[in-house]
């Protein structure tokens, strides 16, 4: 009879091999970790990755030391994930820079599931949101706490096949994969790193693998030949590993990374176009304040958002399937933002935004922000969804800005150049989507107002004076002298050139000069913005919906992107020299093709929709990240114990049933056969088809402590072939004494069978064990 190891109790010390197991593993796990530097742009990344190594290692060993079984690991894992995390991956948003708040638990909740599609998104180095670092530690954390839990539990007690260990290494290899996937087309020593973990790899399988010796000299010659094949290993690793890296490794920019395949999630064009809200500011919130700015300086203006993109309805924001160098990437930053490549710069700094009545996503900057700190409001909070183009200088915070909302920042200006001095200056090579739905009257227009001039300088200077001295200013008001159409589609523009006079406001003047310069194929883009009239030494300035204005940009090479302003200021608009005759009828006048908007749509405010606030208790009111964190443990609890109770439920009703039998010697017999179901989901072996006396004999060999199951068997089998009536005490000591065997049976085994025994009903254990035999035997 084949005797049951019971495991003892009590702390279990790992031994000097699988110490040596569990250092193999953290040592894989750190080169595979090394693998996020071209993603973060240094190792700040690696106090929270090694953090999280140690962290994980640290729980699984202890886990294992102490004999905690696997529901206990979890939720003790789980709990040492969220109480160290702050210190290790945010402990910028800690108390004191070690106790967990709500924001640090929020971010450590959302960077393990929303940190892996982000860091894969954001443009590299990554510094921003404040939960990316997240990702390294929660990455190690796992890797370290499967891993070293195996190296423990499992390795320590089971045969060492190489299965084993190919089970045991996923972990590594899998963050080393994942350093691959979510880095650049730069590696980071890929070659160095490959080839160490290999060889160590390859070494540590070899070595652990259990030693036979038959004879004294034995040991020796063994260590003598495994120590040469460990250096053949090793050397082979290093020279094949790096000759065949180094042939068969694929250019940069053939080098498979999951950013390359990935679009970001922000797309701008979800969002109306701004300059489609032109006429909103002019007309509906002529004088509302929008915003307060200190740090201003005479002649600054204020830019909103910079559209590159004409699609014969509107100018817009490139999108982000669209590969230029324009407007329609927008990267996830934190406080500090790319500094501008394109720009003869001037330094601004100190410069203050205070929100008032201004409800909009695009932020309002100077020039091409460099730092920004939000200072108050709301928007302090919402950090993480600040985007911006350093190619436009735009930046977009996607939560929207809402009264009482502030941030600083500091930027670099374009530098003003005069006209004269870009005479010599070719145009910039800037990669623009093409203009769509140009009317043709632009051409034509562009080169009767350029004339005999030569240079693009001159060309440009002599388009916008022409707009300028023949064109009159109008937003449509009921005080204008001539009504002004709002829009700045095909038929808009047409209408502004082709009119004996020119009549409208910077939406549209701003609009035709850059198709017109786009007719020349100058890399031009329209600007929307705000210029303020600012004092000499005035310190704070209001800024309303009448500052509103849109100019126009143009790229010249070794300079920069060039402002031009081709709105005119003249408002006295004169009537017609020829009066028509009263009895000819007055022509129609054209009407503008349908367009998927009504007139009145463009006229509305360009902001964020948003939803109508309904009471919905507390429950809909809490944080998406509560959300998150709630299921992720709820999901997991739902699996383990909804089964454990229903099979618990179907035993209690079981042992009801025998306990009630309608005779007494039945309920007798019922005890003993609970007494048999319990010991067989206990993972004891019952055999079958023999006596009670042989099966109780059979099962107190296997239980390490006495527990009189012989006495119970004789008693049943009286109860049953005596023919003589079994009073209810003799029932009821008989089901107390089956009890306390069961009970003594659960504490002779370990944690993980009792357990396990939560989950088995003998009949399909036992259908089970016949299905294994049947297979076995065919």
């Amino acid at each position: 009879m084949t005797e049951t190891t019971i495991p003892t109790r009590g702390i279990r010390r790992p031994t000097g091999r699988t110490w040596a197991d569990i250092t193999v593993l953290l040592v894989l796990s750190v080169l595979g970790v090394l693998g996020f530097e071209p993603s973060f742009g240094g190792y700040g990344f690696l106090i929270a990755g090694l953090g999280g190594l140690a962290l994980g290692a640290a729980t699984g060993i202890l886990a294992s030391v102490f004999r905690v079984n696997i529901i206990a690991l979890v939720l003790v894992a789980v709990v040492g994930y969220f109480l160290f995390g702050t210190a290790i991956a945010v402990p910028q948003q800690a108390l004191f820079g070690v106790l967990p708040t709500l924001a640090s638990l929020e971010s450590l909740a959302i960077g393990a599931v929303y940190g892996w599609s982000d860091i894969v998104t954001l443009r590299t180095p990554i510094g921003a949101p404040a939960y990316i670092t997240v990702v390294p530690y929660f990455a190690t954390w796992l890797v370290a706490l499967v891993s070293t839990s195996l190296a423990a539990r499992w390795l320590s007690s089971k045969p060492r096949s190489a299965w084993r260990f190919a089970i045991t290494l996923i972990g590594p290899v899998a963050l080393y994969l994942a350093g691959i996937l979510i880095g650049t087309d730069v590696p980071y020593q890929a070659g160095i790193r490959g080839a160490v973990f290999a060889a160590l790899a390859l070494v540590w399988l070899g070595w652990r693998r259990p030693t036979i010796t038959a004879t004294s000299a034995g040991p020796n010659r063994l260590r003598t030949r495994k120590l040469a094949g460990t250096a053949i290993v090793v050397a082979g690793a290093v020279l094949l590993g790096g000759s065949a890296g180094f042939v068969f490794a694929p250019p940069k920019d053939e080098r498979f990374v999951l950013r390359e395949e990935i679009q970001p999630p922000f797309d701008p064009l979800d969002y109306p176009s701004p300059l489609s809200g032109f006429r909103h500011y002019t007309k509906q919130a002529t004088d509302d304040v929008l915003f307060t700015v200190t740090g201003l300086k005479t002649g600054d203006t204020i830019r909103l958002a910079t559209l590159d993109s004409y699609t014969g309805k509107l100018w817009n924001v490139t999108g982000p399937k669209t590969s230029t160098d324009g407007s329609g990437t927008f990267n996830l930053v934190g406080r500090t933002l790319p500094d501008p490549t394109f720009i003869t710069p001037v330094v601004r700094k100190d410069v203050t935004f205070t929100i008032a009545g201004y409800k909009d996503f695009w932020l309002p900057s100077v020039g091409y922000p460099t730092s920004l700190d939000f200072t108050g409001g709301a928007a302090k909070t919402a950090t993480d969804s600040l985007r911006y183009n350093d190619s436009t200088g735009t930046a977009v915070l996607t939560t929207g800005l809402v009264k009482g909302d502030s941030y600083t920042m500091t930027a670099e200006e374009q530098k003003v150049i005069p006209a004269d001095d870009l005479a010599k200056d070719p145009i910039a090579t800037v990669n623009l989507p093409p203009v769509v739905g140009s009317p043709d009257v632009v051409t034509s227009k562009a080169q009767e107002f350029a004339g005999k001039a030569a240079t693009p300088i001159a060309q440009l200077e002599a388009i916008r004076l022409a707009l300028v001295q023949k064109g009159f200013l109008s937003h449509g008001r009921a005080s204008d002298a001539v009504a002004s159409r709002a829009g700045h589609g095909a038929d808009r523009i047409s209408e502004l050139l082709e009119r004996p006079q020119m009549i409208g406001d910077q939406e549209q003047y701003a609009s035709a000069f850059a198709l017109m310069a786009r007719s020349y194929n100058y890399p031009a883009r329209v600007v929307m913005g705000f210029a303020p009239k600012i004092a000499e030494g005035q310190k704070s300035v209001e800024v309303t919906g009448n500052d509103v204005t849109a100019w126009v940009e143009v790229a010249f090479d070794k300079v920069g992107w060039v402002a031009f302003n081709p709105t005119p200021k003249e408002t006295d608009i004169p009537q017609a020299q020829v009066p028509k005759p009263q009895s000819i009828p007055q022509p129609q006048v054209r009407q503008p093709p349908r367009s998927e908007k009504d007139s009145d749509d463009l006229l509305t405010p360009v902001e964020l929709e948003k939803q109508k606030k309904q009471d919905k208790g507390l429950l809909f009111s809490l944080p998406g990240w509560v959300y998150i964190l709630g299921l992720s443990i709820l999901i997991p609890a739902l699996i383990v114990f909804v089964p454990m109770l229903i099979i618990a439920a179907a035993k209690r009703r079981r042992a009801r049933r025998r306990r009630e039998a309608a005779r007494t010697e039945d309920r007798v017999a019922g005890a003993w056969d609970e007494l048999l179901d319990r010991y067989s989901e206990l993972g004891y072996s019952v055999i079958g088809k023999t006596t009670r006396v042989h099966i109780a004999d059979d099962l107190e060999s296997q239980v390490a402590q006495p527990v009189m199951l012989r006495s119970l068997a004789i008693r049943a089998d009286e109860a049953v072939f005596s023919g003589r009536p079994v009073d209810d005490q003799t029932t009821d000591r008989v089901w107390t004494e089956a009890s306390a065997s069961i009970e003594a049976a659960r504490e002779a085994v370990g944690g993980l069978r009792r357990f396990l025994s939560r989950y088995r009903v003998r009949k399909a254990r036992d259908w089970a064990l016949r299905m294994t035999t049947r297979k076995d035997q065919g």
